[in-house]
């Protein structure tokens, strides 16, 4: 079974910048455009694969013909008939505003079919790129409350200055906002659940301010204070590193300039390569060859035992 590259689903956002058309090699002219979703199985924001046998088909329609076949016989028992993870590339010209993702516990409450915990890898952004994750200080759910109608609540969140291959790890219940420069992969649960808490008196395109979610987020809010939310990694040259290992994704970045055999065999998941820089011929053990170069992300089956990667690149790999 031949890997599966798709088209992209492209989102123009009001904050969107410029990035991704030029790092995709895309020819569309689309303005403003914010996020790319590589890979879903969002329901109405399916991946369509883009060639080979499946080409023109939906994602979760591939799902329930290979079943196991595609994403690992335990996934398929776990998750069924939708695809597990959601990969996009963000490009944030303005801030984005705070938001905060409920537990698939605290979903399921509010009639919700899951939760979001998710992770940013940080690529090629703007000198004075940052964001915020986590809180910084102790507060209560009241002063919460009373920080989001005074508009103080981002002195109580931690802001980092970010640069390529800074990592955070965002797991349900952790405060957080992309800032204004942040060019980034982002990896998670297959949801589309987002709780906006705070954005900045901003207005949309209409005049109105966007609908905050505070009481929501209330419930949601991980009151817990760390001293760093930074994933802390040591970079190394042609060997995985891992960034990110949670019960609902693992993840790690490889920087190759030398040829590199990634073993799969004893691995029940599918795998997703997701191109930050550089480009690479990859071959895998039943012959099949695919070109992967930066903007690029593509699933490999469960049924793949090993991949050849030839090239100067540096990827994201991740599965469940």
């Amino acid at each position: 079974m031949k890997p599966l590259k798709f088209k992209p689903l492209l989102k123009q956002t009001l904050w969107g910048g410029d990035k991704i058309i030029p790092f995709k090699h895309l020819s569309e002219n689309l303005q403003n455009v914010g996020e790319s979703w590589e890979i879903s199985g969002v329901k109405d924001n399916e991946s369509i694969v883009s060639d080979g046998p499946w080409a023109g088909r939906k994602l979760n329609d591939v799902v329930v013909e290979l079943k196991g076949e595609l994403v690992g016989e335990d996934n398929y028992r776990r998750f069924g008939n939708e695809f597990p993870l959601l990969i996009k590339f963000i490009d944030a010209r303005q801030q984005l505003s705070i938001q905060v993702h409920p537990s698939d516990e605290i979903a399921h409450r509010q009639g919700k079919e899951r939760g979001k915990t998710e992770m940013w890898y940080i690529m090629d952004s703007a000198p004075d790129a940052s964001l915020r994750s986590g809180l910084k200080q102790q507060i209560t759910p009241e002063q919460y409350k009373e920080m989001v109608e005074n508009d103080t609540i981002t002195d109580a969140i931690a802001e980092y200055k970010v640069k390529e291959g800074d990592c955070f790890f965002l797991p349900a219940g952790r405060i957080h906002s992309i800032g204004a420069g942040c060019f980034l992969a982002e990896i998670q649960q297959t949801s589309d659940v987002t709780y906006r808490i705070y954005d900045f008196k901003r207005k949309d395109k209409n005049g109105n301010y966007r609908q905050l979610h505070t009481k929501e987020a209330a419930e949601c809010i991980d009151y817990h204070v760390e001293s760093n939310y930074r994933t802390e990694y040591t970079p190394a040259k042609n060997e995985g590193v891992s960034l990110v290992r949670c019960p609902y994704f693992n993840t790690a970045v490889y920087d190759l300039t030398e040829p590199m055999t990634l073993d799969y065999s004893e691995l029940d998941s599918f795998v997703i390569l997701i191109a930050t820089k550089g480009e690479a011929r990859v071959t895998d053990n039943e012959g099949n060859t695919f070109e992967l170069r930066e903007g690029e992300s593509v699933l490999v089956p469960a049924t793949t035992h090993e991949l050849k990667v030839e090239g100067t690149i540096k990827f994201l790999e991740t599965f469940v």
